[in-house]
């Protein structure tokens, strides 16, 4: 089984106020994201505005590391996503943040994405660099997000993937065959029949509908129609004590 891949690096490119940079840190910690790498921050690192910003998240901020230059900052990764609403005359794939994100996890090695200063966002050179460019489908007349929401788009969208704090399904088993099913919706019926359940009679139809449905919503599987007919057969057939 393929381990799936590490979680992206975000790389903030010339990003200029620290607030800002501790916005996005706090962004990343939203989802587990904690690989920041500064491109040239414009008034330095560490920056003390960035703290307060980050709400907390400060093992992101700790761990950020500072680069000259975008190439340096990505010469770990073996893919790298640009964010962007212009393709500033580079031709290269362009990607919704959903489906960077399901092709981050299908490819061996780390990623980065690259976000761009607050103002002028990412350079064409900056965006030469990447293979790849991250387009989120917003209001073509409004098309101005701030850094923290460009990086939470692409960060919520990767651990959609990761199932962060959600069970996967992998573990759960398969649905029942109808036919199992059906036993022990029959099974149940004939005990509600003996006990004079279905009253008045013109009611009997829409009762017996509502059951039907109200039991086949859960996705049964094999193991728990048996357990809820054994406790059906219980109830109609109590050992004696």
């Amino acid at each position: 089984m393929t381990p799936p891949a590490p979680p992206p690096a975000i790389v903030l490119v010339r990003p200029q106020l620290g607030e800002n940079i501790g916005k996005a840190a706090r962004a990343m910690l939203n989802f587990a994201l904690t690989d920041l790498r500064l491109v040239a921050p414009r008034d330095g690192w560490p920056n003390p505005a960035a703290g307060p910003a980050a709400s907390g998240a400060d093992v992101v901020l700790e761990r950020a590391r500072v680069f000259d230059t975008v190439a340096e900052a990505v010469a770990d990764c073996a893919h790298v996503y640009a964010t962007t609403v212009r393709k500033r005359g580079v031709t290269k794939p362009v990607l919704t943040p959903e489906a960077a994100a399901r092709e981050m996890w299908g490819a061996p090695g780390r990623a980065a994405v690259l976000f761009g200063a607050e103002r002028s966002g990412l350079e064409t050179d900056d965006v030469a660099l990447a293979r790849t460019i991250i387009t989120a489908p917003i209001n073509p007349e409004f098309g101005s997000l701030n850094l923290a929401q460009a990086v939470i788009l692409v960060a919520y969208e990767w651990s959609k993937g990761a199932s962060l704090a959600i069970p996967t399904e992998t573990d759960l088993a398969p649905p029942a065959p109808h036919e199992e099913l059906e036993g022990m919706i029959g099974q149940l019926d004939t005990m509600l029949e003996r006990a004079g359940f279905y009253y008045p009679p013109d009611r009997v139809a829409t009762t017996k509908r509502t059951l039907r449905t109200l039991l086949t919503k859960p996705g049964w599987s094999s193991q728990e129609v048996r357990t809820l007919r054994g406790v059906l057969s219980a109830l109609e057939r109590p050992r004696e004590r």
